[in-house]
């Protein structure tokens, strides 16, 4: 369902209409969890982010514009929660599990195997994995979203210049790393 199609439910869900509410829910519920699960890699938190994101939607309709891509406004709210997770996650690794944690990474748990349909997008996807957090969040939302970089830098509410910067960064460490493996294709 697209964004035109969903405008009536969103009308119906901003009055309080719950079936309206779980409509919206279902049209974007494996978009939001996919996303979260490029960004966080343990399982828990995926469900746990994802939630988060839907009860925040629920309180916040208010303050969506209907102008505006409402995609682009649920991805902001999911990459924020994202962010907020990761920072309150280093603060208690930081004050409760320094030294366990720093050297334990938890492993990844991919749960939807529909989005890895070929090797080429395995093999893609781990270079992706590999990338620090700033830039992996810009290769998501650029190619697995189709974000324009002005989009994006409105999402994560930060200057164009730093998303086309990192942006420009990540595509060259995936060319470097890709190469390294023995890739074939060439990493546009």
């Amino acid at each position: 369902m697209n964004d035109k199609e969903l405008i009536p439910w969103l009308e119906k869900a901003v009055q309080g209409d719950e079936s309206a509410f779980q409509l919206v829910y279902q049209a974007t519920h494996q978009d939001v969890y996919r996303t979260v699960a490029f960004l966080v890699y343990n399982k828990q938190e995926i469900e746990d982010i994802v939630s988060e994101v839907y009860m925040r939607m629920w309180r916040s309709f208010h303050n969506y514009d209907p102008n505006r891509p409402f995609r682009l406004w649920l991805h902001g709210i999911t990459v924020r929660l994202v962010q907020d997770w990761k920072r309150k996650t280093w603060r208690r690794m930081r004050l409760f599990e320094r030294n366990r944690q720093m050297t334990c990474e938890p492993q990844f748990d991919w749960t939807d195997k529909a989005v890895l349909q070929s090797e080429m997008q395995h093999e893609l996807f781990n270079l992706v994995r590999q990338l620090s957090y700033k830039l992996r969040v810009v290769v998501i939302l650029r190619y697995f979203h189709d974000y324009t970089l002005e989009e994006i830098a409105d999402m994560l509410q930060i200057p164009v210049g730093t998303v086309k910067s990192r942006h420009h960064l990540a595509r060259k460490e995936l060319r470097k790393r890709f190469e390294l493996t023995g890739g074939d294709a060439y990493v546009h």
